[in-house]
């Protein structure tokens, strides 16, 4: 059925009346059946909006949606053609019905890899009230070839209210940088509300972080300080330079695994902090313990949330 709803958001589609199927009669030509759906005993005709024709029998489509099943319960107009086959063109492509068919009639399925390809079906089994397609879509979803695109699965979970899958996608995003170009298309596709959690998320893991640096046992460089061994006065500098490239990283990546995989052992100011000690002739006291430092840090960023 022609619809003028938003392909980019979920919808109900519009309630089916008795002149349905007189409106949607299919004009005259050549008729082009879809190999995999062209059994004469089937009594349904579907069509793609390219005009491909599906035999559907109406038990498989009034079981399987909600949609049909409130279509089929109604009377048949008074001026409706007497034909023992209904014919009715839908505005899914073939792609998408072939692939919405199968999922629903038991044969085995099409190969579903992208967002692409997956997104249509879930937008038409949602307008047509298809909870099995919608079921086995939302499980696939959790595989490898989506979870690679956190965003764009975070999008699609948000606006079809998949929670767990929001959460799962939203904690996958945080090695992400989602201030970089490359990631505004999908962010434009999301509710202010999802999209602000996820912001919100990336920032309170970066802003956490910071408060903790400058907590115990850190030491503060806020103020004058000496050294425990000599009493000669000494400066945390690198120390605080080290905070600050820190937290750009946690604003780029989120995760905090840049910080423990490679900074804090190959970062310039990380190597200054941990070459740094006392200026006193006979000290030479080192002012940072590498290993402790390193681990605390480690502490602080598993205990940051990790999704919406």
């Amino acid at each position: 059925m022609q619809s003028e709803a938003d392909p980019g958001s979920p919808h109900s589609a519009p309630t089916p009346t008795t002149d349905s199927l007189d409106s949607e009669i299919f004009s005259e030509c050549e008729p082009v059946y879809h190999p995999l759906f062209s059994s004469p005993e089937a009594d349904i005709v579907l069509g793609s909006k390219s005009n491909t024709l599906f035999r559907v029998h109406s038990f498989t489509l009034k079981s399987t949606s909600g949609w049909f099943r409130t279509m089929f319960s109604l009377p048949q107009h008074p001026s409706s053609p007497s034909s023992s086959e209904t014919k009715i063109i839908l505005d899914e492509t073939t792609e998408t019905l072939t692939s919405l068919l199968l999922l629903i009639s038991g044969l085995p399925l099409p190969p579903l890899t992208s967002y692409d390809v997956i997104e249509p079906i879930v937008y038409a089994a949602e307008k047509y009230d298809m909870p099995g397609p919608l079921s086995i879509i939302r499980a696939l979803c959790m595989t490898p070839p989506f979870l690679s695109d956190p965003l764009r699965l975070y999008s699609m979970a948000c606006r079809y209210s998949w929670s767990e899958e929001a959460r799962s996608a939203s904690t996958l995003s945080l090695s992400l940088n989602l201030h970089s170009p490359e990631h505004l298309p999908t962010l434009h596709t999301l509710s202010t509300s999802a999209l602000l959690s996820l912001f919100t998320l990336h920032r309170t893991r970066r802003e956490s972080l910071r408060t903790r640096l400058n907590q115990p046992p850190f030491v503060s460089d806020t103020g004058p300080a000496s050294c425990s061994a000599c009493g000669r006065a000494i400066s945390y500098a690198t120390w605080r330079e080290l905070k600050y490239v820190m937290i750009l990283e946690m604003d780029c990546r989120p995760l905090g695994d840049g910080i423990l995989n490679a900074g804090l052992e190959t970062w310039r100011e990380a190597k200054a902090c941990w070459d740094a000690r006392c200026g006193g002739q006979e000290c030479k006291r080192v002012l940072y313990d590498k290993a402790e430092t390193v681990r605390v840090v480690r502490e602080c960023i598993e205990q940051l949330p990790k999704c919406i």
